[in-house]
């Protein structure tokens, strides 16, 4: 299922993408790596910084970065509750969309504002301004923090 912000760039966001970010199952690691060794730059290994906590597998594919993450066993760093939370991914509910004529599963965009909200770095703000209405984000945002208090 697609996420982050190429997710973003579907639902209406304009920023440049840094990388594509695709969450699977854990169990299907070993499935795609047959299939994508050569491009590995990272894992598949558990990876944690000041925002994620999960287990990654990164590749460069024709100079592109992207984020093989897993799905079930993921935690983000709420930075409102300034506490770790586990990610909840639902790959029943995700949309369909299309994308350069095949149709992929992408994170709903409700979930993806969620979890932006909860993230809240400058890319994410960016995201949620650029996906919700511009009136909307300034109703909700804090304009002394540039923070979306408002948003849960």
């Amino acid at each position: 299922m697609i996420s982050g912000g190429f997710a973003a760039r579907i639902y209406g966001s304009v920023r440049e993408l840094a990388d594509i970010d695709i969450v699977i199952p854990e169990i299907n690691f070993d499935e795609i790596l047959s299939e994508v060794k050569e491009c590995v730059t990272f894992g598949p290994a558990q990876y944690k910084d000041e925002n994620w906590d999960l287990w990654l597998m990164t590749l460069c594919y024709k100079e592109q970065e992207i984020d093989i993450c897993g799905a079930h066993e993921a935690q983000i760093y709420d930075k409102k509750c300034e506490e770790w939370v586990w990610l909840e991914t639902n790959f029943s509910i995700s949309d369909t969309k299309e994308i350069f004529g095949i149709e992929v599963p992408v994170v709903p965009k409700d979930e993806l504002i969620t979890n932006k909200s909860k993230l809240r770095r400058e890319v994410d703000l960016l995201d949620i301004a650029d996906i919700i209405s511009p009136t909307l984000y300034l109703l909700l945002s804090d304009p002394l923090t540039n923070s979306l208090e408002g948003i849960q």
